[in-house]
């Protein structure tokens, strides 16, 4: 294995989660908003964790339809709270909600046509491709991550301080941070 896949450990979900989704671009509202969400479940917790319990996380929150999120009322949130296959936090759960509330602001102001507008205009769209050589090179944040945190608290997001921004940032591949030699590495 290259050291690029030695945070998976040999996990078959996490090589599959590094190989084929971490760091390639994403334009999809829907998935950016999922990623949001799964960045802010994982705060304290290892990604490990959160990429086992995924699919039950997904399935609980209708699958980060938006719309759908933004409405959860108090009622929705205890039955999530019940539900011991996810990351049973209230805190996560409402950020969940308020960050689709804030997730629709964005896209009903008509400053942004979309979601991914509005974190891809952060770059112009361009891809931030890092040449790091060994994983402790890697930050856990910079000045882009710190950006967007701000920009996102001032619009009503939660659970987006720097450090789970530049995770998220990492996940949608606005920043690419594959080891340079790893085979999922973009050119440039």
């Amino acid at each position: 294995m290259n050291e690029c896949r030695d945070w998976t450990k040999n996990d078959s979900l996490m090589l599959a989660y590094h190989d084929n989704r971490w760091c390639q671009p994403c334009h999809d509202d829907t998935e950016l908003f999922a990623m949001l969400c799964l960045e802010g479940q994982q705060a304290g917790l290892s990604w490990s964790t959160i990429i086992h319990k995924e699919a039950a996380i997904r399935k609980a929150f209708d699958e980060f339809d938006i719309s759908a999120v933004a409405r959860y009322n108090d009622q929705k949130i205890e039955a999530l709270l019940q539900n011991s296959e996810i990351i049973r936090s209230k805190a996560k759960i409402k950020a969940a909600v308020r960050n689709a509330k804030a997730v629709r602001q964005i896209i009903s102001s008509g400053e942004f046509k979309s979601f991914d507008d509005y974190i891809w205009h952060f770059t112009e769209g361009k891809q931030i491709v890092h040449h790091l050589k060994c994983l402790s090179e890697m930050p856990a944040k910079d000045e882009l991550s710190e950006a967007v945190s701000k920009d996102m608290k001032k619009r009503g997001f939660s659970f987006v301080g720097p450090v789970i921004c530049y995770s998220f940032l990492q996940g949608i591949g606005v920043i690419d941070d594959h080891l340079d030699g790893c085979p999922c590495k973009t050119e440039g």
